[in-house]
C-alpha cells in the first residue's frame, strides 16, 4: 500500500514517525497491535458519536449480517433510514445513499450542474469536500497537511471551473458571483469548517451565502459530512438556522461503516436517475450493514439525545485545556476553537477565522505535541488541520487525564528546539 496506508491522513507524514496499527476499539479507547491503550480523540474522524462499538450498534450489525451483506436490490432498511433522515433534517425531502462523503459531494455537484445548466462551482480556501477533481483546489484536511498545492491528475480544464474564496468572507463570495454572473452552479461549504481544523462561521455569514446564491439562481450546498447529527439532530443548519438547497451527509450516518448521502427538496432530487436525467449509481449504495448501522445511530439519537452531554464534555475539555495554556503563558501562541463536541488546538495566534489564519500555525510544534501526547496514552489526529472528536463515551476522568497530559506535552513541545526541517509545510 502506498505509504503503508489506505488513506494519506492515517500516515504520520506530517508529524513524523510511523503510525501504530489499531487492533480494537471500545468506548473512548483504542488498543494498538502492541497492546497499548489510548484515549481516542480521532474517533475515525467523526462517526463514533457514542464511542467505539456501543452495544446497540453491535446488536444491529450482528442482526443485519445474519440476513446478508449485499443484494443488488432495494431493501426496507434504505426506506426506513431515508424516512429518519428526512424527519431529522428539515431541508431534506428526498435522499440518495452512496458509499462515502466524496461520493455524496461529487454527486451533489453533478446534480447542481444538471439542475442549473451551469458549470462553475465556488468553494472556500482550505475547504475539503473529498477527493473529487473539482474539490482538490486549495483544499484542506490531508491536502493541506501534506503540503500538496493541488494534485497531479486533475485536468487544468476542470480546476479552472472551481472558484475559491476565503471562508467567512461574504464580500468575497459576492464578488465571485459578480465576476461570473449566470455561470455558477453552486457554492459548497462546510457550515462549520472542520477540515482546516475547527473554524466557526461568523454571525451572518451563512445567511449572506444563502441570500447571494438564491439571488443568482445558484444552489447552496452544505457539506455536513462531519457536522451532520453531531451538533444537533438536524446538523449545523439547525444550529445556525440557515437552510441549504442540498445537504451532504456521512460519518455518523453510518456509525463507522462506509456511507454517504445527499438530499434536498423533491423537485431537485427527482432530477436524479431513474426519475430524471442526472446519472449516479453505486453497486453497494444502500448496503444493508451500513443502513442498519445508520438506523441504529439515528434511533439512539432520538431515544437518548446526546447533545447536552456532548456540550458539557466539550466545554469541560476546553476549560481544562485553556487553564493549562494560561498556566504556561502560551495564550499568544496556542489558540483553541470549539463548537460542541468538535475542537482544534491550533499552534498559532488567534483568532482563527479562515484558512489564511489557521495555516500560520506552527506544524512543527504540533508534531512535537502530538508525539508527547501519544507517549502519555492520548491519540490525537496526526495533523494540525483536523478536528478532535469528543464522544459520550469519554468520561470526565478521561478529559482530566487528557488535560494533565496536555500540560506536560505543551511544555515539551515549546521546550524543544525545532529547525526548519522539523516543521512540515502547508
Amino acid at each position: 500500500m502506498p505509504g503503508g496506508v489506505s488513506s494519506p491522513v492515517r500516515s504520520f507524514a506530517s508529524v513524523g514517525g510511523e503510525p501504530f496499527f489499531v487492533r480494537s476499539g471500545r468506548g473512548a479507547r483504542v488498543r494498538d497491535a502492541d497492546g497499548r491503550s489510548y484515549i481516542d480523540y480521532v474517533m475515525s474522524y467523526g462517526p463514533h458519536l457514542f464511542g467505539h462499538v456501543p452495544d446497540f450498534l453491535r446488536r444491529a450489525l450482528s442482526k443485519a449480517a445474519r440476513g446478508g451483506t449485499s443484494f443488488g436490490a432495494p431493501t426496507e432498511l434504505e426506506a426506513l433510514l431515508a424516512e429518519r433522515v428526512a424527519k431529522a433534517v428539515a431541508s431534506i425531502e428526498m435522499v440518495r445513499f452512496v458509499n462515502s462523503g466524496t461520493e455524496a459531494t461529487l454527486s451533489a455537484i453533478r446534480l447542481a450542474r444538471g439542475a442549473t445548466g451551469r458549470k462553475r462551482i465556488v468553494k472556500v480556501e482550505g475547504g475539503y469536500h473529498g477527493h473529487a477533481d473539482s474539490f482538490l483546489v486549495s483544499a484542506g484536511s490531508g491536502v493541506a497537511t501534506l503540503g500538496i498545492a493541488g494534485s497531479p491528475g486533475v485536468p487544468d480544464e476542470i480546476a479552472a471551473l472551481t472558484t475559491v474564496v476565503p471562508y467567512n468572507d461574504a464580500s468575497a463570495l459576492e464578488e465571485a458571483f459578480r465576476r461570473f454572473p449566470g455561470e455558477i452552479a453552486a457554492f459548497i461549504v462546510e457550515p462549520l469548517a472542520a477540515n482546516m481544523g475547527v473554524v466557526r462561521p461568523r454571525p451572518g455569514y451563512l445567511a449572506a451565502a444563502r441570500d447571494i446564491t438564491r439571488r443568482d439562481g445558484a444552489l447552496l450546498i452544505f457539506d455536513e459530512v462531519i457536522s451532520g447529527f453531531r451538533l444537533a439532530p438536524g446538523g449545523a443548519q439547525e444550529l445556525y438556522g440557515v437552510s441549504p438547497d442540498l445537504t451532504t451527509l456521512g460519518k455518523i450516518l453510518g456509525g463507522g461503516l462506509p456511507v454517504g448521502a445527499y438530499g434536498g427538496p423533491r423537485e431537485l432530487m427527482e432530477k436524479m436517475a431513474p426519475v430524471g436525467p442526472v446519472y449516479q449509481a453505486g453497486t453497494l449504495s444502500g448496503n444493508p450493514l451500513a443502513m442498519s448501522a445508520g438506523l441504529a445511530m439515528l434511533r439512539e439519537i432520538a431515544r437518548r439525545p446526546p447533545y447536552a452531554e456532548l456540550e458539557r464534555k466539550g466545554a469541560l475539555l476546553e476549560a481544562l485545556l485553556c487553564e493549562r495554556i494560561e498556566e504556561q503563558g502560551l495564550s499568544a501562541r496556542v489558540a483553541l476553537v470549539r463548537e460542541g463536541s468538535l475542537l482544534t488546538l491550533f499552534f498559532g495566534e488567534g483568532p482563527m477565522t479562515d484558512f489564511a489564519s489557521v495555516k500560520r500555525s506552527d506544524t512543527g510544534r504540533y508534531a512535537g505535541f502530538f508525539h508527547a501526547m501519544r507517549e502519555r496514552g492520548i491519540f490525537l489526529p496526526p495533523a494540525q488541520f483536523e478536528a478532535w472528536f469528543v464522544s459520550t463515551a469519554h468520561g470526565d476522568a478521561d478529559l482530566r487525564r487528557t488535560a494533565r497530559a496536555a500540560a506536560e506535552s505543551l511544555a515539551e513541545a515549546f521546550a524543544a528546539r525545532l529547525g526548519p526541517s522539523d516543521a512540515p509545510g502547508v
